[in-house]
């Protein structure tokens, strides 16, 4: 058995919510506590976006600068210009 005090005003939302649902109060608690449990759950962990999701590439793409030649300019609408070999005679 559980005592739970409440102020005023969340006596009166609990009065209203019962008497809009046609529930107890005692019903309207114990949903309650089940949605908390469902969104406070143990998917509610964080994790950081990517992990483990690609399985290839190069070993050395966290730490190579030549990935990041033309990083953006794409998206910028922009292209590099490409360096000319050589000279004409």
């Amino acid at each position: 058995m559980v005592q739970v005090r409440l102020n005023t005003e969340m006596q009166e939302k609990l009065e209203r919510a019962a008497r809009r649902l046609g529930w107890s109060r005692s019903e309207i608690l114990r949903e309650g506590i089940r949605l908390v449990e469902i969104s406070a759950g143990e998917k509610a962990v964080p994790r950081l976006i990517g992990i483990g999701m690609f399985g290839g590439g190069p070993s050395d793409l966290s730490t190579n600068k030549k990935y990041l030649k033309d990083l953006g300019l794409k998206s910028m609408g922009r292209t590099r210009k490409k360096p000319v070999r050589g000279k004409a005679k």
